[in-house]
């Protein structure tokens, strides 16, 4: 059984290791919430506002993931003694998901015949998840 590193207690100690925790809960919070969205929207306005959510929660997911990988790469950039991944790569993948996400984006509202709310609401989810996140970490440190 392998123990988890435990989160700093202070802004002040907060590391790279405490952001990539961070990051992964909120990824894991956002595949639940995800899930429950859908499940409503399933109810109210069917399958394909719940295609929506899914969809939505996949693009926020999908940003998360690559928010988590650009800055692992500047911290480490920033890291005397470390070995940087190239950012070429990294960049790259960025900018091609941000076009990939337009056209998944344009492509979900013309095929499916849902409710846009239910994408905003996906799309949402993830700024909802990091918050949460966000204010776990606040009331750690003002413990």
């Amino acid at each position: 059984m392998t123990s988890q590193p435990q989160p700093s207690n202070s802004a002040a100690n907060f590391t790279d290791a405490d952001f990539r925790q961070t990051m992964l809960a909120a990824l894991r919070l956002l595949a639940v919430f995800a899930v429950i969205a859908a499940a409503i929207f399933w109810w109210f306005k069917g399958w394909p506002s719940a295609a929506l959510v899914l969809i939505g929660a996949a693009i926020s997911a999908a940003s998360l993931w690559e928010w988590l990988r650009l800055m692992i790469a500047v911290n480490q950039r920033m890291d005397a003694g470390a070995t940087p991944r190239p950012m070429g790569m990294i960049l790259f993948g960025f900018v091609l998901r941000l076009v990939l996400t337009v056209v998944v984006l344009y492509g979900s509202l013309k095929l499916l015949h849902g409710t846009a709310f239910a994408l905003l609401a996906g799309l949402g989810l993830g700024v909802l998840s990091l918050t949460i996140e966000a204010l776990r970490l606040v009331k750690r440190w003002s413990a």
